[in-house]
């Protein structure tokens, strides 16, 4: 009797249409491959916005990221990414792993964070930085009676970033247009305070307007205002100075067979890096088609294959400069040399403007600030220096507690970027509230 033998048929047949024409997205989260990291993939229909979607929906979490590969060519995209969370371990929390694969599907990885504060106003501001200039801007916002309901401010290469929501007195009130202007006007005073012969040089630097991309009403992921401070920093050409210390290494080379740039970046590890070179990249109106990051002992390695958005490679070595200034600045303008101080207080108008006068008056300049307000609870993280260019004493700063008042303040001497409140619950001030509560016990 003959052997019948049936077909093969390939069990994932009946996908085959699916996985040749969509569907549009498809996120893999595995906790099985590796047994130190999460690995994300995802696979899906080229669009040129993914990159800095699914890099910042990661970001957004805190997530840390160690390898990566990325591939956009041909019409597709194919991401994978390995990832810890805060603590070096596997993600596991189904949450974090729910919240990635939602919001990378969507392509919209900072609309579960945004948050309905009554009808908080953003501002953004730029101009040249002093000693002190934070918190003259605060107690400016103070005396005009606004409440400051959350603020981010940058400073580097002598230049400084700021953007601030708003409202009037309680966060339930608005600001009308009419009284909007007049406190923009008091602002840009306040930034062209500077000395006779720094005037002219500071004037072009100096801008205060409602923040691009910021709706009224709604607090953006911490990663959209990040992104925003970056563009707010390349417009000032905060990349024009020389840095204080090299401490990273940009590089581009010219692949000629396939038409591309290859930008080099060595540098040391730290969260957000990733974050911080994709968007610097595509804000420059360049397109990434493949890359290649490893972190390995505290140190980062990324390759960047691009071409400008029109096409090209880069063609001149005065454009290979400014993309490699750019870039250098993008990184170090994150990492704050100096005191970490984290303050919890109950929230009321001029709080902030209290906190940063009592560090001005000690000879302490604020040169990275991140405020939240969660319920009747105000976060204020910043990192602080010694005017005068002396080290800092933890101890004195602790000391400064009976000037601020009932404050909970935890001071810390590392290099670990300010952990940004956020506004979800998993990821807002919790962790600031729990270091502080040891802080004061």
């Amino acid at each position: 009797m003959n052997t019948v033998c049936s077909p093969y048929f390939d069990p994932d047949f009946h996908n085959l249409p699916e996985r040749i024409h969509g569907p549009a997205f498809r996120v893999n989260v595995d906790n099985e491959s590796l047994e130190d990291c999460t690995i994300v993939k995802i696979d899906c229909v080229n669009k040129q916005s993914l990159l800095l979607d699914v890099v910042q929906a990661l970001t957004d979490l805190n997530l840390t990221i160690s390898k990566g590969y990325i591939s956009c060519d041909a019409g597709c995209f194919l991401d994978v990414f390995h990832v810890k969370n805060e603590l070096g371990f596997k993600v596991t929390d189904q949450r974090v792993i729910n919240y990635i694969q939602q919001a990378v599907s969507a392509g919209k990885a900072s609309s579960p964070k945004a948050v309905s504060r009554g009808e908080a106003q953003a501002i953004e501001m730029t101009g040249k930085d002093r000693p002190g200039l934070f918190s003259e801007i605060s107690a400016a916002l103070a005396d005009m009676g606004c409440n400051i309901v959350e603020a981010h401010a940058w400073s580097h290469n002598a230049l400084l970033a700021c953007i601030a929501y708003i409202s009037d007195q309680s966060v339930d009130t608005p600001i009308d247009d009419h009284r909007l202007h007049a406190i923009e006007d008091h602002l840009t005073t306040v930034l062209r305070a500077t000395t006779a012969t720094e005037e002219d040089s500071a004037a072009s630097h100096q801008e205060v307007k409602p923040a691009a991309g910021l709706p009224k009403g709604e607090l953006s992921s911490t990663t959209r205002v990040e992104r925003r401070l970056h563009q707010l920093m390349l417009s000032v050409r905060d990349f024009d100075s020389p840095t204080s210390s090299r401490r990273t290494s940009v590089s581009i080379e010219r692949c000629i067979e396939k038409g591309y740039s290859i930008v080099t970046i060595q540098c040391k590890d730290r969260r957000r890096l990733m974050f911080d070179t994709v968007c610097t990249l595509i804000d420059m109106q360049y397109v990434i088609f493949h890359a290649s990051v490893d972190a390995c002992r505290g140190f980062a390695y990324q390759e960047y294959f691009v071409r400008h958005a029109d096409g090209r490679a880069f063609n001149t070595e005065s454009e290979k400069d400014r993309v490699i200034k750019c870039l250098e600045a993008a990184i170090e303008r994150r990492v704050c040399e100096g005191v970490r101080v984290e303050l919890c207080a109950y929230s009321r108008v001029g709080l902030l403007s209290h906190i940063t006068r009592v560090l001005r008056e000690n000879g302490l300049a604020v040169v990275r600030a991140d405020i939240a307000t969660q319920g009747e609870k105000s976060v204020n993280a910043f990192y602080v220096r010694d005017i005068s260019g002396n080290h800092v004493d933890l101890e004195f700063i602790k000391s400064m507690k009976r000037e601020m008042g009932a404050i909970d303040l935890a001071v810390m001497d590392d290099d670990k970027a300010i952990p940004t409140p956020t506004q979800w619950p998993k990821f807002s001030i919790g962790d600031i509230f729990e270091r502080l509560s040891r802080a004061i016990k």
